[in-house]
């Protein structure tokens, strides 16, 4: 979880009122931080922040803290209201940065009077929001600059990286491109995001001088920001809009806070035009029913809406639902628990009385797992070996290298590494992956795994649904079908279920040798002799016989 430092007196100058170092630790609450500690310095005290929410980067500063808590003391109330005047600012977007660095959001914020502490909190945003939310700036970079030492329009451009020199930040010479990778700081720590490209992103002013080669680093001598700024401009690049665009709302709405006033630029592509920041209010609808069920204590319809509106929300009651308008600096608001967790925050979690359960009960192991357990044992006792493969995996060793068709998976939105970019659906992929991983060991190799795997189901709440499985490969000279059949029927048979093998082709296994498992009508499985193809896509150096079942179906049937 992020953690920051803050001052005390400048949250108390940005809050407007004073408050004991005690009164802190409970008002830090309000803004989903907990006290980390607290020190003093030249007669002042700090204090670091811990975030106990990776969803609220509005929270990771001073102002952010002290806009919540005015709002939660009631000193302000409603939807935050910001004003964005149209500026003639424009950033060109070059479209050979589609496979580099593609988005870039741009906006100026004027009349500010910036201090020290003032300094030292947007330069700390800037690194939590990269970090946490921007995945180490690989999805998320952020360059802040003196507006009023810019000369715009400006460019975001694809350049050769033999054709780029400047003085990135806090150096004293000219640097390639090439040098800063291998050089400085933050070009050893982030240069692998861009480095091996035939172009890198640069950010350029009119005249042609080197703002910042994003995600890197910015230049010491075109824009730097220091205690007498008054205006900044701010440019965010990464892979996806929606993302750069919170950023951009957080960084913004933050400035807004030090008394800056917003102005628009207009961000140029090839095939669309965007303006920027868009800070148009987001919408949500609760029942009221499910707040006053969940929350734990008597709330009337007048109390939520108090509640919410201390807590950014502009309320309308419909039909016993409630209409809500937040902040666009937050997009954390996906389930009507995220508002019921604003309602509790604000009533405030000390204020809720713990209470004893009315009945006492005592914990058991989950049957199910029981189960899964007798499972593994039976396994075992057959001289198989259990291995635990990872539930991440990707879609190449769910459907390329089993020499299947592609079909939707559960994938992750931004994944750190494309290796682990999705949910596994199948077990087999795992066991073949083992087996290549393996084939220095001794032969056979007869190996299990009792696991999760991940399907799309659009009738429930989540779109999917996690299912139980056993898969088994065997590996040696002579594995045939009927080996891993022998192994089928004793489990079968253990579980108290008659079946049935109906041929199929399948591109995993070998034609003609390869099978449905057939209970009660029902597919539950699939066995078969797996295809050279395969083995050669995985480096298996022996045949391989398996087979793959759903265990749910046979909870409760068998001897267990």
């Amino acid at each position: 979880m992020p953690k920051f430092d803050v001052a005390k007196h400048d949250l108390e100058r940005l809050v407007g009122k004073e408050f004991t170092v005690e009164e802190w630790e409970d008002l830090f609450l309000y803004a989903k931080c907990e006290l980390d500690d607290i020190w003093e310095h030249e007669g002042k005290i700090y204090f670091k922040a811990d975030a106990k929410d990776t969803n609220r980067p509005d929270l990771w500063s001073a102002e952010g803290i002290a806009r919540q808590v005015r709002w939660a003391l009631g000193m302000v109330r409603g939807l935050p209201r910001y004003d964005i005047e149209e500026s003639d600012v424009i950033v060109y977007v070059d479209e050979k940065l589609k496979d580099i660095r593609p988005f870039g959001v741009y906006a100026v914020v004027e009349d500010l009077e910036l201090d020290e502490e003032a300094l030292k909190q947007i330069i700390q945003l800037q690194e939590k929001v990269a970090l946490t939310l921007g995945r180490k700036r690989k999805e998320v970079a952020i360059g802040t600059f003196d507006f009023d030492k810019l000369r715009p329009p400006f460019y975001y451009k694809a350049v050769e990286p033999k054709k780029i020199e400047f003085v990135p930040l806090n150096c004293e010479r000219e640097m390639s491109a090439e040098e800063i990778l291998e050089e400085h700081e933050k070009g050893k720590e982030y240069g692998h995001l861009i480095k091996g490209r035939p172009y890198y992103p640069l950010l350029v002013d009119s005249e042609g001088n080197v703002l910042s080669m994003p995600p890197i680093i910015n230049s010491e001598t075109h824009g730097k920001v220091t205690e007498e700024t008054k205006s900044i401009f701010i440019d965010i690049t990464g892979w996806h809009l929606e993302t750069i665009m919170l950023a951009l709302n957080v960084i913004v709405t933050a400035l807004v806070e030090r008394g800056g006033k917003i102005r628009s630029v207009r961000v140029i592509y090839k095939d669309f035009e965007l303006k920027t920041p868009d800070l148009t209010p987001k919408e949500f609808e609760v029942d009221l029913n499910y707040i006053k069920r969940l929350a734990g204590v008597e709330l009337t319809d007048k109390d939520i809406k108090d509640l919410l509106e201390r807590m950014m929300y502009e309320v309308d009651f419909v039909d016993r639902r409630a209409r809500l308008r937040y902040p666009a600096f937050r997009n954390d608001i996906m389930h009507p628990r995220d508002v019921l967790e604003d309602v509790l925050i604000a009533y405030g979690y000390n204020n809720i009385e713990p209470e004893e359960p009315e009945l006492a009960v005592q914990g058991k192991g989950d049957d199910f797992v029981d189960f899964e357990n007798a499972i593994r044992d039976l396994m075992v006792g057959f001289g198989l070996q259990e291995v635990m493969t990872f539930n991440l995996t990707n879609k190449e060793a769910q459907f390329d290298k089993m020499n299947i068709p592609e079909e939707d998976i559960v994938e992750i939105e931004n994944p750190i590494s494309q290796k682990w970019s999705a949910l596994r659906r199948w077990l087999l992929p795992s066991l073949m992956e083992f087996l290549g991983q393996n084939t220095h060991e001794e032969y056979p190799q007869r190996i299990f795994e009792v696991g999760k795997v991940t399907l799309i189901d659009e009738s429930r709440e989540t779109k999917t649904i996690s299912e139980s499985k056993l898969g088994v490969a065997i590996a040696h000279p002579k594995v045939t079908f009927t080996e891993a059949k022998e192994i089928l029927d004793s489990v079968l048979r253990h579980l108290g279920a008659e079946y049935a093998i109906r041929e199929i082709e399948h591109g995993s296994f070998i034609s003609g040798r390869a099978g449905e498992i057939i209970v009660g009508g029902r597919k539950v499985g699939i066995i078969g002799e797996i295809h050279p193809q395969v083995l050669e896509n995985w480096g298996v150096e022996m045949p391989v016989a398996a087979f793959e079942i759903f265990l749910r179906p046979f909870y409760k049937k068998g001897v267990f």
